[in-house]
């Protein structure tokens, strides 16, 4: 199994939007090196959804649903479908996270703007880990 981080803005799709859908096409992405990430993605891999602008946080986990495919609005794209997991105890903020030495390598504090991610296995667990304090 394979870990990812989705990019999204609350205000567009949030979190709250995945749990009532159950499951999205994740698409519109114009990146590169996100493309060749969101290809990479296997079903059954594990996703931590992060909401940008204002809260900066990761908010829950998902999980790969279907493979990529053409994404819908542009078919030079790619696209992977999505469904809801579970919510974090507690959102876990990019400020917690750069303030953990274990995740200062983690592409979310070294490539920052970059929507589609890979998260190493001991990352997951270490955000899972935050999640839970109090």
């Amino acid at each position: 199994m394979n870990y990812w981080l989705v990019k999204t803005e609350p205000g567009t799709y949030s979190w709250d939007d995945l749990v009532k859908d159950k499951k999205t096409t994740w698409d519109g992405v114009r990146n590169f090196q996100a493309r060749n990430n969101l290809k990479a993605m296997k079903k059954g891999d594990m996703v931590f959804i992060y909401h940008s602008g204002d809260d900066k946080a990761v908010i829950g986990t998902a999980k790969v649903t279907k493979e990529s495919f053409p994404d819908p609005k542009d078919a030079e794209w790619i696209a992977v479908e999505l469904s809801a997991h579970k919510k974090l105890k507690n959102p876990v903020t990019l400020a917690q996270i750069k303030a953990d030495k274990r995740l200062s390598n983690m592409t979310l504090v070294r490539a920052s703007r970059l929507s589609v991610q890979a998260v190493k296995e001991d990352e997951f667990g270490l955000v899972m880990t935050l999640s839970e304090g109090d």
